[in-house]
């Protein structure tokens, strides 16, 4: 092989190593962008029963309520829940008592080749202070 034929074929095995690599951070790109979204709404969906279950200690807030504010609160973030599975769960009064709120659900994630469910688990309590 001629020594003007070795810079021509670095270059093609550099324009190679160029689209693969693009390809790879293209692919990470989309798997990032169909499997973040869930776990961000979940992250929010966890931020509403943290404030719920802490208000609902220290107020006279009936269980379905709670339940009708979280309900609403998933449908926002299109969760894919339904209002039965929402367990509201209060022990004591207002201030004294505790409230746990719980619920599970999943979303069904499709990517190319390797279709998967993400179960998620949310759930709060909060403690009254005396």
């Amino acid at each position: 092989m001629s020594s003007a034929a070795w810079p021509q074929a670095e270059s093609i095995m550099g324009t190679i190593k160029l689209i693969l690599v693009l390809g790879l951070l293209g692919g990470l790109a989309y798997v990032c962008a169909e499997i973040i979204p869930p776990y961000f709404a979940n992250y929010e969906f966890q931020d509403t029963l943290d404030t719920e279950a802490r208000l609902g200690t220290y107020s006279t807030k009936g269980d379905e309520v709670i339940r009708d504010a979280v309900f609403k609160r998933a449908q926002e973030l299109e969760l894919p829940l339904t209002r039965d599975q929402i367990k509201v769960q209060r022990t004591g009064g207002p201030g004294t008592g505790s409230v746990l709120i719980e619920t599970s659900y999943s979303v069904h994630v499709e990517l190319p080749g390797y279709p998967m469910d993400l179960d998620f688990h949310p759930q709060s309590k909060n403690k009254g202070a005396f």
